[in-house]
């Protein structure tokens, strides 16, 4: 019946509702929620909520050069947040790295969660030699530190988007492959799996149809938190000067471009992309640990 129920495709609005009520009880994660929407939506929509855009040549001054927050220029236009080396608006240059870093993170995220459940729910479902191998895979690469992985394949590789989304997607699919195989190896010795199995149906259908609905639970919520992981280390590979090239900017490239300031007392180029991907980067934490304690009552603090 729980098989039945889970493969359905639909969950019941009741289920919704218990869901958020259990949620709703921690009023730091309705908090980080609310945070964390705000900032996807200024993600989505920078080129509109943005003052002005950045890096367009034509809307650039270099004589608006490092001016303090809350500066104006000739015409009268307000710097709320300052202006970097280059005379770009602060404000609107976090606004469009929100818009890469979120796009970055996420979008390496995808791809290693399907990379990574797809190794874990094969490797519990057949087991044998494949999980054998799979998972000696998977416990040499999580003996290596992420940023040291990332930093290795990007010095191979060079920079770029995509280069630096393969890398993360490299560093983080192993995370994936074992939540999925702990999950899936609880599910799919109960009755639901043996009668599909009995019924003669297919491996794959088995796999995707009724065992990964059952294991999306723990995978959302690594996805989560590894989104939040994500994020953080592509920032530390752009302030490295490893990650993205400066013709894509991020919060992690727009910190290392004001770092070199930092003595001379121009403080907001850092500061405040470095406060921009902090809030980011908790109010992601802060969901995910909800979503943890709600899918696993027995990890509650």
């Amino acid at each position: 019946m729980a098989g039945k129920t889970a493969t359905s495709g639909v969950v019941p609005a009741s289920g919704w509702q218990k869901f958020w009520s259990d949620f709703s009880e921690s009023p730091t994660a309705v908090g980080a929620l609310f945070v964390f929407l705000v900032v996807l939506f200024i993600a989505i929509f920078a080129p509109i909520v943005s003052p002005t855009n950045p890096y367009d040549l034509a809307s650039v001054d270099i004589m608006n050069s490092r001016l303090e927050p809350g500066s104006q220029d000739f015409e009268g236009n307000v710097f709320w947040l300052g202006t970097d080396g280059a005379g770009r608006d602060m404000l609107s240059a976090i606004f469009y790295g929100l818009r890469v870093s979120l796009g970055v993170g996420a979008l390496s995220g995808v791809v290693a969660l399907i990379i990574g459940a797809a190794v874990g729910l094969s490797a519990a479902y057949f087991g044998g030699r494949f999980e054998t191998l799979a998972m000696r895979i998977v416990d040499i690469q999580l003996s290596f530190p992420s940023i040291l992985m990332a930093l290795v394949i990007l010095a191979v590789f060079g920079k770029g988007v995509e280069k630096t989304i393969i890398a993360l997607v490299l560093v983080q699919w192993a995370y994936y492959a074992r939540a999925a195989r702990a999950s899936a190896l609880v599910e799919k010795n109960k009755e639901y799996v043996e009668a599909a199995q009995c019924l003669a149906l297919g491996d794959r259908r088995i796999i995707l149809h009724h065992i990964m609905p059952n294991c999306l639970a723990p995978l959302i919520v690594v996805g989560t938190l590894q989104t939040a992981h994500a994020i953080s280390l592509e920032a530390t590979l752009s302030f490295l000067g490893l990650g993205l090239p400066i013709t894509e900017p991020s919060l992690g490239l727009l910190i290392g471009n004001g770092f070199e300031f930092m003595y001379s007392g121009d403080y907001w180029i850092s500061i405040f992309p470095g406060v921009a991907l902090l809030i980011t980067i908790v109010s992601i934490n802060l969901v995910g640990d909800q979503l943890r304690d709600i899918f696993n009552p027995r990890l509650q603090r």
